[in-house]
């Protein structure tokens, strides 16, 4: 195989693992920043709320409360309301963070605001540090 063959692969390899990564964590990071969200408005979230809002069965959350306590995201109690743990409120906060910049991006460009709201959702999950970076400077510039 050619040096630029091999080179292409290694680097589509990499986009790739890297996608499947950000894939892994990016309903996790969903369920967090919904349910600091929930905290914040009504001052407590409760897995129905959090099925309600994500349009899902309770089971489902259920199942992804049980994740996110194994990854000590989150505390949760029989009948009390889910706790967010001091490592799932950074994480929830982070990606509030890229969130917003995200969308204020979008919306620098010319995006349509709800067009901006729903595509950052995605767009937060997978843009690098680098990027996300980038994106803020451009913002920044557009300030000054």
């Amino acid at each position: 195989m050619s040096k630029t063959r091999t080179s292409k692969a290694r680097l589509q390899s990499a986009a790739f693992r890297r996608t499947r990564s950000d894939h892994s964590k990016e309903l996790a990071e969903d369920y967090v920043e919904l349910i600091a969200d929930l905290i914040d408005e009504r001052g407590s979230a409760r897995g129905t709320d959090v099925a309600l809002r994500l349009g899902v069965a309770n089971a489902t959350v259920v199942k992804m409360l049980k994740r996110l306590q194994d990854m000590e995201l989150v505390t949760q109690e029989p009948y009390r309301p889910i706790t967010l743990t001091g490592e799932g409120w950074l994480l929830a906060e982070t990606g509030r963070k890229k969130h917003q910049i995200v969308e204020r991006f979008l919306l620098a460009l010319g995006v349509g605001e709800e067009t901006a709201r729903i595509d950052s959702e995605g767009i937060e999950h997978h843009v690098s540090d680098e990027t996300l970076r980038a994106m803020g400077r451009f913002l920044a510039r557009q300030i000054s």
